[in-house]
């Protein structure tokens, strides 16, 4: 496994190894380690909560009971009072003497202003007696005994029971018609036959103030049941019946005791999400975690696979000009470890490597030079066999007979005819400066007109800084006589020549452009081609002789440092461009040797 494991390893890059590193050994520990953490975080908080859920209930029963407890010490009180037991039983003989007894005991702390001395609550007094007149503290029994929570307390084998009920249009002038009471008969003295009772009505606003008041952030429901008393966010409206439990509650905590008889519910519902809340809380400690064990060695890979897949693709990138002209060397070696050795080896193998090309290219640099030295030797030859002197004394002769016989037009032609004869004959040297070869084209031009006339103009622009430029001798003029013979002799219409030359950013520019007949496009790209590739062996078999010789002289001139550009339309002329260095065309070096060497 381990084997198999290594060979898909080994057809993976680097970048693909670090991210299944990264993945595997950061990625995955950090979820796994993380997760237990949070979850032990969340097993904590869900704890917390549930405790402070547990102390949320014991204190509403706490509450609750102090309330109930309260209430019942008030009971007990009327419970124990003998004048009021005995005002139940007493037969009145009109309702003005039950007015006038109830008014002294109304008087008594326990009824003191309507209601009891210490509570909100309303208490009610019952007797089975039928002289009492209903009305505010006191009824008859009789009228009771129909009620829900009489019916609890006669059921109940208690003395005393908690009830709740709803009394609805029964009394519509109610502050609240739910109703949550103690009820008692009140039996302490045996010698009092009559049955009597006593109903404390808790003032239900004042319990949901009460819970409300604790503010709790958790929902909190008293119940019996499934029947809900009160909360302390809604479910507590005075004026419908109590409501029931859905089902759907959450239910966080449940605390059940039984007072007088009721078992009442004490529900405090879960948070909707505590999860928001726990990460929210120690967002901070979050994101360190976050930071500490995702961003670190995020950033440490990121930076070791720059370090070794950056330079490992300059490196692949350097071998892959294998099938190039030349190899270059990586220009920005850096490290020291295995990889920058690697690097620094293969730039010694690439200097290695262009001082044998450059042996190899002298030698044959130096065998071309010899051929052309052989090729000059021939061609002064040749001119030795004429004596130009006797030419140009000719010309001279014919120039000056028709300036006497004022024939002034043909004069010009002689001269400018000898000045290209001179020009042709003088190849002592092989570079001339710029201003001079356009002299030679300006003379060439001027005869071209006398020959075309009027449908043929040229034009010549020079920058000043480009005259004492050295080029090889018939370098524009090459492709200034192309030109004429292409681009003029075979168009009737007017024809323009426009030869500019000029510097921009330590360039020289050299352009010739005519409006001639122009050229089909497959036809540009291959002279293009041949100017571009052009070797001395092909000046044998080419058609462009007269352009590959200038453009091979020009190479060879700069060394390399030329660019050659040709355009040309069908019907609408061609545009030459040469570029190359300033820096190399400043000094004059000739390629050839002078002409009395190459004599000897």
């Amino acid at each position: 496994m381990f084997h198999a494991l290594e060979e898909k390893l080994n057809d993976l890059n680097f970048k693909k190894k670090l991210l299944l590193f990264y993945l595997f050994c950061v990625l995955v520990p950090l979820f796994l380690t993380d997760g237990i953490i949070l979850f032990l975080f969340q097993r904590s908080e869900t704890a917390e909560l549930q405790t402070r859920m547990e102390n949320m209930a014991s204190a509403v029963q706490y509450d609750l009971s102090y309330t109930l407890e309260e209430a019942a010490s008030e009971i007990t009180s009327v419970y124990l009072n003998r004048t009021l037991n005995e005002f139940l039983e007493q037969n009145y003989e009109s309702a003005l003497d039950f007015w006038e007894a109830s008014l002294e005991i109304t008087d008594m702390a326990y009824f003191g202003s309507g209601s009891s001395a210490s509570r909100d609550g309303w208490m009610v007094l019952y007797g089975d007696n039928e002289t009492i007149v209903n009305g505010g503290h006191f009824y008859s029994l009789s009228d009771a005994k129909n009620t829900e929570w009489y019916q609890q307390l006669e059921n109940s084998d208690l003395d005393m029971v908690l009830c709740y009920y709803y009394v609805g249009e029964s009394d519509p002038s109610a502050t609240s018609q739910r109703r949550i009471s103690l009820v008692r008969w009140l039996n302490y003295y045996k010698d009092l036959q009559s049955d009597k009772l006593m109903r404390l009505d808790l003032d239900y606003s004042t319990l949901v103030r009460r819970l409300t008041n604790m503010n709790y952030d958790l929902s909190v429901y008293i119940c019996s049941g499934d029947t809900i008393l009160y909360a302390n966010d809604g479910h507590s409206a005075t004026k419908t019946d109590f409501e029931s439990l859905s089902g759907e509650e959450k239910i966080g905590c449940e605390l059940d005791y039984t007072v007088y008889g009721m078992t009442l519910r004490i529900l405090v519902m879960e948070p909707e999400s505590s999860i928001p809340a726990f990460l929210l809380e120690h967002l901070p400690w979050i994101l360190l975690m976050i930071a500490a064990n995702l961003m670190l060695p995020m950033f440490l890979t990121f930076a070791i696979n720059r370090s070794l897949t950056t330079r490992i693709q300059e490196l692949s990138g350097a071998f892959e000009q294998v099938n190039s002209d030349s190899l270059k060397e990586i220009e920005n070696v850096r490290g020291t470890d295995e990889i920058g050795g690697l690097m620094r080896n293969y730039n010694r193998m690439v200097r290695r490597q262009q001082e044998l090309i450059q042996t190899v290219y002298k030698d044959k640099l130096e065998r071309q030079e010899m051929a052309l030295a052989r090729q000059r030797a021939e061609l002064l030859a040749l001119h030795s066999q004429i004596n130009p002197h006797f030419l140009f004394n000719v010309l001279e002769s014919i120039r000056m007979h028709s300036i006497l016989k004022k024939e002034d037009e043909t004069a010009e032609m002689i001269e400018r005819l000898a000045l290209l004869q001179r020009q042709n004959v003088n190849w002592s040297e092989d570079s001339i400066p710029v201003s001079e070869e356009l002299r030679f084209v300006d003379a060439y031009l001027k005869l071209q007109q006398y020959r075309f006339g009027e449908r043929f103009s040229y034009e010549i622009e020079m920058e000043k800084e480009c005259e004492d430029l050295y080029i090889p001798r018939l370098t524009i003029a090459t492709f200034v006589e192309n030109a004429c013979v292409h681009g003029i002799e075979k168009k009737p219409s007017q024809v323009w020549i426009y030869i500019r030359v000029y510097c921009k950013e330590d360039w020289v520019y050299m352009e010739v452009e005519d409006t001639g007949v122009g050229m089909e496009e497959d036809q540009v790209s291959s002279i293009l081609e041949k100017l571009r590739t052009c070797e001395m062996d092909e000046l044998m078999n080419s058609k462009h002789v007269g352009m590959i010789n200038a453009c091979l002289r020009m190479r060879m001139w700069t060394k390399g440092m030329v660019e050659f550009e040709l355009e040309s339309e069908k019907g609408v002329g061609t545009f030459f461009l040469l570029r190359a260095p300033m820096s190399v065309l400043e000094k004059k070096e000739d390629t050839y040797e002078n002409e009395g060497n190459a004599g000897g």
